[in-house]
């Protein structure tokens, strides 16, 4: 009989933020492939199984997507539970969609586990809550980082009126910038530059959409990094700050 694959968001890098159900996955599994943005700390909830690299990092050499596509059909054809271990959400960016696709066209059971994203856990780390009453009536999710290399629709996104989460963006900050401001966003809107969101060395810069570029080279921001594109970046810790348990 064939075996299950759990596709899980392991969150955005604290290991307090994993959920119960992904947990459960992890002490279940006989196999965890994992990738190089999850913490491995959470792999305590796995002690007995086969522990598999498959990681993906922008600007770095990275496993073939059709590589983990055969190693977890040839896994769950074992009859193993298999992990498949995610940064974040496996649904936001993450692929979760279109592995849980693949694996159903060939008869192989598959799960979602959602995990807390990277764009929520590092604004609410600095204190900036994504949507506030009064000044922001919604957030759009969106990936500077596109397959085929296209350009998002900055200019409709500049007229949304809601928060703007930009996840792979640093390495497209000048476009990201142009494209607003082409758009008619002002170049006042606040912004926050979150790197390493939830972790220990997570840190953050606040700027404005017209300086974020150069404040964030002056700043040597890193991937991986989120940007917070709103009137609610301009926020000085209006949420209490997250502590560990």
């Amino acid at each position: 009989m064939n075996g299950k694959v759990w596709l899980v968001g392991a969150g955005p890098g604290d290991p307090e933020l994993l959920t119960l159900k992904a947990v459960k996955a992890l002490n279940q599994a006989d196999v965890v492939m994992i990738d190089d943005l999850v913490n491995p700390a959470v792999l305590e909830h796995s002690p007995t199984a086969r522990v598999v690299r498959v990681g993906k990092r922008g600007g770095c050499r990275s496993t073939p997507q059709e590589f983990i596509h055969r190693l977890m059909l040839r896994y769950a054809r074992q009859g193993k539970c298999v992990v498949r271990l995610k940064g974040g959400d496996p649904c936001i960016f993450g692929r979760g969609g279109e592995e849980a696709e693949w694996l159903a066209e060939r008869g192989i059971e598959s799960e979602l586990v959602n995990g807390i994203t990277a764009g929520l856990a590092g604004a609410t780390n600095c204190g900036v809550p994504l949507t506030l009453r009064g000044i922001s009536r919604g957030v759009t999710l969106v990936t500077a980082h596109t397959q085929d290399d296209s350009s998002l629709n900055w200019g409709a996104l500049a007229q949304s009126g809601t928060t703007l989460v930009v996840y792979m963006g640093v390495a497209k900050l000048a476009d990201i910038r142009e494209g607003l401001l082409a758009g008619g966003m002002t170049g006042a809107m606040p912004v926050a530059m979150i790197e390493n969101a939830s972790l220990p060395q997570q840190r953050e810069c606040r700027s404005t959409l017209a300086r974020m570029q150069a404040d964030a080279r002056a700043f040597e921001l890193k991937s991986p990094a989120i940007l917070v594109i709103g009137e609610v970046a301009a926020a000085e810790a209006i949420l209490p700050m997250a502590q560990s348990a």
